[in-house]
């Protein structure tokens, strides 16, 4: 087994970290350079920074707060919210990300990730897949920060864009987002199983052990989250520390 990796994720709205349930409700929980700050000295392994409010507001990133965020950031750094072209991927990593996440445009223009993924190899293109079951009992993916139904069926989803390129897979379940519940170990392994790249876990961890449970029951390459780190007294170095005692290997830790 690859060394696992512990993932806080940021979502970033009008200057500042907010957190929902179900994509919904949103709660301000601070500012982001500060969080950065803390997340550097808490072992973990790379930051998922989500600008939320870009692709609605019909903006590009930020790339000012981005490259301010950046400068202070000594982990792996993926952003994403209001990519659209191939221009913005370009001044993103000028500005200091390491990877881009690509979710809403995607479904509109596939061939974005083909095109980073050539021009800036497939590690820095990450698929964001936003997902909950339909009436039809199936689960299906979701534009839009989780508003906007694509008919789109996961499985089928999750194939494609690693056929175009992606270098790895960020899959969250709506409803189970915020809930700190665990994560929907089902939604998972179906992606986990369907396709040959990284996955990374999303939506609902409240606890180590469900961290684990996504680890071992649902093959996941990685796990991230945002309510255990915002709400709780658990941190990603003590993550590390549960998951190493339980045998799961992790990457570097410093106690």
């Amino acid at each position: 087994m690859l060394k696992i990796r512990v993932i806080p994720t940021l979502l970033w709205k009008n200057y500042g970290l907010v957190k929902g349930k179900a994509f919904n409700s949103w709660r301000r929980v601070g500012p982001v350079l500060p969080a950065i700050k803390v997340y550097n000295l808490r072992e973990v392994d790379e930051l998922i920074l989500l600008d939320i409010s870009a692709q609605s507001e019909g903006r590009p990133p930020d790339y000012i707060s981005v490259s301010e965020f950046s400068q202070e950031c000594f982990v792996p750094l993926t952003v994403g919210g209001g990519i659209t072209s191939i221009d913005q991927v370009k001044n993103l990593l000028r500005a200091g990300a390491d990877k881009v996440s690509i979710n809403t445009e995607a479904y509109k223009n596939p061939g974005l990730i083909s095109d980073i993924a050539d021009t800036f190899g497939a590690q820095c293109v990450v698929a964001s897949i936003d997902v909950r079951k339909n009436a039809q009992g199936f689960y299906e993916c979701f534009s839009q920060c989780g508003q906007q139904p694509t008919g789109w069926e996961l499985v089928e989803w999750a194939k494609k864009v690693e056929k175009l390129g992606a270098g790895e897979i960020l899959v969250t379940s709506i409803e189970n987002d915020g809930m700190m519940q665990g994560y929907d170990l089902e939604l998972i392994k179906a992606v986990t199983d369907s396709v040959g790249i990284p996955v990374i876990a999303s939506g609902g961890a409240g606890s180590y052990q469900h961290f684990y449970d996504a680890i071992i029951e649902a093959n996941a390459s990685a796990v991230a989250a945002a309510s255990i780190f915002h709400f709780t007294e658990q941190t990603p170095l003590q993550a590390k520390l549960f998951l190493s005692d339980k045998g799961v290997p992790v990457r570097r830790y410093v106690i």
